[in-house]
């Protein structure tokens, strides 16, 4: 009996789970831009809430998913009445299956001022190029990623480990499907599915190794060349398959420093996932407990936090405006951030014990930066905190963005 009743109460927190909205920092950023252009177009990883955010702001606005090939066809017979029987307000969701609505869109638009439009899409490459091929100066964009620790509330101490294996995504927050699951699927369907299609991939298994490959490489160098001696395909198959990768928000890739400074600098990008549960699943890692003892948790914590500095950047609407320092002494600071005319510094490591010895690179990247040296800060899991510009200290759930 009691079993019963345990089933039936995990049943009813599940369906109230699913119904539960948790607000996204970039609202007021798409409620401003709604208002200043008659076009706003959301992009970023599928599942990651872009949907339901445009239906939570806009109630009004009529809702239409091209990923439904009826309803494109029905379009298609008349797009501009399409459109011009929805310009009051209509959301378009993976309006990137459509490129021919947006020469329509273009001639609405111009006819009609005041029309409103929210297009969403999950693949970069797609959406954006045609947006600046059709609609430059018509259309806002923003990136929609998922959940920043800030919008999962993380001042009531969810442990780090969960953080990590968890990652973002709300079908894990939000309705409680169990990270392995939502993970599995998410590959299955989206990685697999969308990019071997964009690809036109016919050997599975090593694009399967590839992605595994590059999951075990989180934080590291991209070095193409090994992975296509370890892949068994050419070095330019890697670069494409890495641009897709990113461009479909699998992959990031961090740049480098790249300021004249008098010193060899590494060229080459790091290489983080959008998400750390994604990352854990190709991993291998099926639990904390596993994931506590993993070699690459610390590589896994300094994803967490690099993708906490693009969330709440991208989230501002702002561009990114982030890069690492790694010098061909193997000297290495694992975020710089541009501030105006000063580079402010982080280090970042996944201890919960402060060591002195862990400013020695900070130091000494303020030493060359001169004038251009800003704020210089330790971000770890430690709880004490020591709030000053200058070497500061900081728990990586405080962070000074």
């Amino acid at each position: 009996m009691y079993i019963a009743y345990k089933f039936v109460f995990q049943l009813q927190i599940c369906r109230i789970l699913s119904f539960l909205f948790i607000p996204r920092e970039l609202s007021p950023e798409l409620i401003r831009l709604r208002k200043l252009y008659p076009i706003v177009v959301l992009t970023g990883p599928r599942q990651s809430g872009k949907t339901t955010l445009c239906k939570h702001l806009f109630k009004s606005f009529k809702y239409y998913n091209l990923e439904d090939i009826s309803l494109r066809e029905l379009i298609r017979e008349s797009p501009k009445a399409f459109l011009e029987s929805n310009k009051a307000g209509a959301i378009i969701d993976e309006v990137h299956n459509f490129p021919e609505l947006f020469s329509y869109l273009q001639v609405v638009v111009d006819e009609h001022p005041k029309s409103k439009f929210i297009l969403t899409g999950s693949s970069n490459f797609k959406l954006l190029e045609q947006v600046t091929q059709s609609l430059a100066g018509r259309a806002a964009t923003l990136t929609l990623l998922p959940f920043s620790l800030s919008e999962l509330n993380t001042q009531s101490k969810i442990d780090t480990n969960r953080l990590i294996l968890n990652g973002g995504y709300p079908v894990v927050w939000g309705k409680g499907i169990p990270v392995q699951d939502a993970s599995r699927n998410y590959y299955n369907t989206y990685v697999e599915r969308d990019v071997r299609q964009i690809l036109n991939i016919k050997d599975v298994t090593k694009f399967a190794t590839f992605v595994r490959l590059c999951a075990g490489r989180t934080g590291a160098i991209v070095n193409a060349s090994a992975l296509s001696n370890e892949v068994g395909v050419s070095v330019h198959t890697i670069q494409d398959w890495l641009s897709v990768l990113e461009a479909s928000y699998i992959l990031f890739r961090l740049p480098p420093f790249y300021k004249n400074i008098g010193k060899r600098l590494i060229k080459a990008p790091k290489m983080y996932f959008y998400d750390t549960g994604l990352a854990c699943f190709l991993m291998g890692i099926e639990n904390e407990n596993q994931l506590a003892v993993h070699p690459l948790r610390g590589a896994l914590f300094e994803n967490l936090v690099v993708m906490e500095f693009l969330k709440r950047r991208l989230n501002k609407g702002k561009q990114p405006n982030l890069y690492f320092y790694r010098d061909q002494s193997q000297r290495e600071i694992d975020l710089l951030q541009e501030e105006g005319a000063a580079i402010n510094a982080f280090e970042i490591k996944s201890a919960q014990v402060f060591q002195k010895g862990f400013f020695k690179n900070l130091d000494y990247l303020t030493k060359i930066l001169g004038k251009m040296a800003g704020s210089t800060q330790l971000i770890y899991d430690g709880e004490a905190e020591i709030n000053t510009t200058e070497n500061g200290v900081v728990n990586f759930r405080n962070l000074p963005i």
